[in-house]
């Protein structure tokens, strides 16, 4: 008996001293340290919060750049992250490739046999990617700027300002926050005497 009792007393201790004052410990140290991180880096506008840096979003609208395709059955949807799981000799995923390529070259102008950047045509592993290349962005810059009534070259020159480097310098490679972009946009567009167009089945 006395042996079960100070299992039961560890038990207690050990659940109270990793379960609820440890976390409890991180995630104010953390709320310190790196507040706007440890809050979910959401993006505000005007007091209004559009999203998460961290978090992808479905934009439709050919007045913003579009981001990764999600394989989730509900786009974009963080409490359900994950992949196809599909091989790349899979039929199916031939098969879905073959008709992103298709739609990114129509909703973009582009030649039959143009090249696609890949990330606008795979899929991420957690289908929540909030990033995209800067080719894949810059692909996008025409039909931006048609729709918006902007110069192409205002465009490209808004993806250059917004081009994240390699982490830590050297892991991975430049690309560009979908999210970040599409809000800078907007207030390009506002500023330059456009109308900024409402966003069509994003998240945020």
């Amino acid at each position: 008996m006395k042996e079960f009792i100070r299992a039961l007393l560890v038990f207690v201790v050990l659940s109270i001293l990793t379960g609820l004052a440890y976390p409890f410990l991180i995630t104010r140290v953390a709320q310190l340290i790196f507040p706007r991180q440890a809050k979910g880096s959401l993006l505000t506008v005007n007091g209004k919060i559009s999203g998460s840096a961290l978090i992808g979003q479905k934009f439709t609208n050919p007045g913003y750049f579009h981001g990764r395709p999600s394989a989730l059955e509900k786009a974009y949807d963080a409490s359900n992250s994950g992949g196809s799981n599909f091989g790349p000799s899979n039929s199916k995923f031939l098969e879905e490739v073959g008709q992103r390529m298709e739609k990114v070259r129509v909703t973009n102008g582009l030649g039959v046999n143009a090249p696609v950047p890949a990330d606008l045509v795979l899929a991420s592993g957690s289908g929540l990617d909030p990033h995209i290349s800067v080719d894949a962005a810059m692909v996008q810059a025409p039909r931006v700027a048609k729709a918006r009534g902007l110069r192409e070259s205002d465009i490209r020159d808004l993806v250059q300002k917004h081009i994240e480097g390699p982490l830590f310098g050297f892991l991975g490679q430049e690309r560009v926050n979908v999210l970040r972009l599409n809000l800078a946009l907007d207030d390009l567009s506002r500023h330059g005497g456009q109308s900024g167009e409402s966003k069509q089945g994003t998240g945020g």
